[in-house]
């Protein structure tokens, strides 16, 4: 199994596990890039790969995920996967959905609610998670993960 390693954009969780941050506008493909084993795309359609096995979460840009619990069972799946498989979480850009999503990862990998969103912008790209409603449903996913 080829691994994440020297891949632009993986980020190692707390916990061990790699995951590649990216978007898709940019995402580099090619021989000396290995393709994701399962993707998580979050984008306001679907993205419609054949190449791998992906998840599709309907989330608008600079928005919230459509659906906050369909979302947070995706990247659990994601995380869960991330043990053993080449995950990639991506949105367009790779920034502000994609951050959030590898805050709610860090979140489950161990990182302390009120350190996600500056563990994500220390980690994976600094501008990670643009918007105050983002941070929100961080925080809303912190709290139920702490029930």
């Amino acid at each position: 199994m080829k691994t994440w390693d020297l891949v632009d954009g993986v980020v190692e969780l707390p916990d061990g596990r790699r995951v590649r941050g990216t978007g898709l506008r940019r995402a580099r493909r090619g021989p000396n890039v290995p393709t994701p084993e399962f993707g998580v795309y979050l984008l306001g359609r679907d993205p419609r790969i054949n190449a791998w096995q992906y998840a599709w979460v309907r989330w608008r840009d600079f928005q919230r995920p459509a659906s906050p619990h369909d979302a947070l069972a995706v990247l659990r799946d994601a995380h869960e996967r991330a043990a053993t498989e080449r995950v990639e979480i991506s949105c367009a850009g790779g920034t502000g959905r994609t951050g959030a999503a590898l805050a709610v990862l860090a979140l489950l990998s161990g990182v302390e609610p009120d350190e996600a969103v500056a563990w994500v912008r220390e980690h994976y790209r600094s501008r990670a998670v643009e918007t105050r409603g983002q941070k929100r449903w961080i925080e809303q996913v912190a709290t139920s993960l702490a029930c």
